[in-house]
């Protein structure tokens, strides 16, 4: 039987040998495996990019918008929350697995690159590289391995210089080989190398997806959405957990182990005649205090672009109850004794003293003042229509009364526009703000979500850099002396940027056979 004929034979019976789960496990290590499960995340990612999730503003009104057949089919298939949806689950499991059993399978020879190089060669052998070039210099073996390892060092490659004898046959006079006499040849390799760590690049890439990968799960089942309503003056221990059901969010009071208080909130108007609405804000901002039984108190300004996390949850801006309020008031005061007037501020939920003693205290706002059927104060509208602050006022010795400086010039006949404590009130100015901001949670106690975008995803960009724009460069020079000096070949070896490679390893060549 021939050599061929027992390979193949061989071959054949090692399959037959393989069990159901070596198969199955070649299966999961192997690349093309991989290829498959990453192109089946992305299109699931696509979808989900696609498709409005049920966890996004406004998908009420996007699921509204699909036809009957269209809400039962994705609702069937989970494409309304497919990154919680247990295929995609499984085939998260699938790909790590196949990560970590392929990395099982080959990273031993990546890492056999690095703790064990080929430091000798011979001739034929560098001759049969991709990179490979041979010329005679008239220096003696060991000075021409100097001479090789001066010009390795320039290039960068750090140089190591080995002795081998390689067994072949005399030559006879005629110039033949004389196969009744062997003779062992002195021959030289020097070896040098740069990037060698780049073969463990794709490893480095495996960690950083494995880390990707479990810090989001680890969010995901750990934690949990919530909403906490902002009022400034007013605390809350509890927020309210979000369930959605399709087109249906449900919310739960939950308990929280600290107190929120809002001590403030404000909106940037890029016009500030303008309204509030989203179109004309520039940011949002809440300021809240925590006060906590086991850390003690804690202040914090929450903006659009600067979350704030405390004891693994994370505050972020959501939304504002969009009924017009103001952050503070500017008030016009004329003395009815003298008809003097005076300019007084006042900040939502605080208060001003005159200089006779009385104290202003900021009650409320309405934007579009009118009397309810109770006769309560009330707002016909969200919009600054008619704006009217409501004041609580306490002269000195006296009770407090409440007044109403309405920004419309009314009669002093009228009940509410008549004068009070000594004064006619009128509202001159004021700051627009939302009634309420809701600060949106996110409940990671993990810090799954932390972990998987700095350390898995920088991970990933760094490992990937790191992959593509380096490469483990190697050359061998191969000295083999001659009567008339050494016969040098010289080779060279790398596992991407090829084209780099060739111009560094022709200047090589170029500056050691130059000696010559």
């Amino acid at each position: 039987m021939s050599a061929v004929e027992e390979s193949i034979t061989s071959t054949t019976s090692a399959r037959i040998a393989q069990g159901p789960l070596d198969r199955f496990l070649a299966l999961l290590s192997s690349v093309r495996f991989g290829i498959f499960l990453l192109i089946a995340l992305v299109i699931l990612s696509m979808i989900g990019m696609l498709i409005v999730q049920q966890n996004v503003q406004g998908f009420d009104s996007f699921y509204a918008s699909l036809t009957p057949a269209e809400q039962i089919v994705f609702g069937r298939l989970g494409f309304f929350d497919i990154y919680h949806t247990w295929y995609f689950n499984a085939l998260l499991l699938l790909l790590s697995l196949n990560i970590i059993l392929a990395s099982i399978d080959r990273f031993p020879t990546a890492w056999s690159y690095i703790s064990k190089p080929k430091l000798t060669a011979t001739p034929a052998w560098a001759k049969s590289r991709k990179y490979s070039e041979q010329s005679f210099l008239p220096e003696k073996a060991d000075e021409a391995a100097q001479i090789i390892s001066k010009y390795f060092q320039s290039a960068g490659f750090k140089p190591t210089v080995t002795e081998t004898f390689i067994e072949d046959y005399a030559i006879n006079p005629d110039g033949t080989k004389n196969f009744s006499q062997k003779i062992s040849k002195r021959t030289l390799t020097v070896f040098g190398e740069k990037g060698k760590f780049n073969r463990i690049g794709a490893y480095l890439v495996h960690i950083a997806l494995l880390i990707l990968f479990l810090g989001h799960f680890v969010s995901l089942q750990t934690g949990f959405d919530a909403d906490v309503r902002m009022v400034p003056g007013e605390s809350t221990d509890k927020i309210q957990l979000i369930q959605f059901d399709l087109d249906k969010k449900e919310k739960f009071d939950v308990q929280i182990p600290f107190t929120i208080y809002c001590e403030d909130i404000e909106q940037k108007l890029i016009d500030p005649t303008g309204g509030i609405d989203i179109t004309n804000t520039l940011d949002w901002r809440t300021r809240i205090r925590i006060d906590d039984p086991q850390r003690g108190t804690t202040t914090a300004d929450v903006a659009l672009n600067k979350p704030f996390t405390y004891r693994g949850y994370r505050f972020f801006q959501a939304q504002t109850i969009p009924v017009g309020n103001a952050r503070q008031i500017t008030l016009k005061l004329t003395s009815v004794a003298d008809g003097s007037e005076q300019i007084v501020t006042v900040q939502r939920q605080g208060t001003a003293t005159l200089p006779d003693g009385t104290v202003i205290k900021y009650d409320a706002f309405f934007p579009d003042f009118a009397f309810n059927a109770q006769g309560q104060p009330d707002t016909r509208s969200a919009d600054y229509r008619n704006p009217v602050a409501v004041l609580s006022v306490t002269k000195p010795g006296e009770a407090p009364i409440r007044v109403f400086a309405f920004a419309a010039e009314l009669s002093s006949q009228m009940p509410v526009g008549a004068p009070k404590a000594g004064y006619k009130w009128r509202l001159v100015d004021y700051q627009k703000a939302p009634l309420a901001h809701v600060l949106s949670i996110k409940y990671d106690p993990y810090n799954g979500a932390f972990v998987a975008w700095y350390f898995g995803g920088i991970g990933l960009i760094a490992a990937l850099v790191f992959v593509f724009f380096t490469s483990h460069k190697r050359l061998w020079g191969v000295v083999e002396e001659s009567e008339n000096g050494s016969k040098v070949t010289l080779s060279g070896d790398v596992n991407r940027n090829f084209a780099a490679f060739e111009k560094t390893f022709i200047g090589v060549c170029r500056k050691i056979f130059a000696e010559k």
